[in-house]
Order: C-alpha cells, then sequence, then structure tokens
C-alpha cells in the first residue's frame, strides 16, 4: 500500500479554508481513481501543549506506486492538484510513503 500524504500548515482563515478543503477539495481528491481509503486529521497540539504548525493532515491510500501515479495522471487528479493549488498552495507539502505495516 503507498499513501500520499498532504501537511497542511496553519492557515490564517481556519473557517474559509475549512470550507474550501471540505467541500470542494475532498470532493474532488475522491474522484481519484484506484483512491482505497482517505484519512484526515486535524491536529491541536504538540505533546509539550504547545500549538501545532500544522493544522490538517490528509493521507490518499491507493495499492501501490502505479496505481497512485496513474491516479495524478488522471483528470480526477489534475483537477485536484490544480485545486489544492488555487487554495493551499502556499500552506500544503506532500509527500509520498510506502506503509510498512500496523502495530497495535
Amino acid at each position: 500500500m503507498v499513501k500520499l500524504t498532504a501537511l497542511y500548515k496553519q492557515p490564517e482563515d481556519q473557517k474559509s479554508f475549512d470550507e474550501h478543503y471540505y467541500q470542494t477539495h475532498l470532493p474532488l481528491a475522491g474522484k481519484m481513481p484506484g483512491l482505497v481509503k482517505v484519512e484526515v486529521t486535524r491536529y491541536s497540539a504538540t505533546p509539550m501543549g504547545d500549538k501545532s504548525p500544522y493544522y490538517l493532515q490528509a493521507d490518499l491510500y491507493f495499492e501501490d506506486k502505479k496505481a497512485l501515479d496513474d491516479a495524478m495522471k488522471s483528470p480526477e487528479g489534475k483537477a485536484a492538484a490544480k485545486d489544492v493549488m488555487s487554495f493551499a498552495g502556499k500552506l500544503v507539502t506532500m509527500i509520498i510513503g510506502e506503509v510498512q505495516g500496523e502495530t497495535k
């Protein structure tokens, strides 16, 4: 399993960010072919009690790297990429990783 992780820094206007993210961006990303699962995490604080430097993390799971690559090249993937750059280009960092396993 491979995942595309998007880490979003704290936005200046959380309400506007949330509205666009949940009403526009997430539905666009959800249409990407081969997408197995999406997890979204909202951060509140660090273990030391400080405000988190990150606001949101989205993990998009695909069966393998080829499925991810195909999804990114698809019209749906291109639309999601264009959209994220339009509202969060300065806030987002994206990384790709291979899931190594799970523990309890």
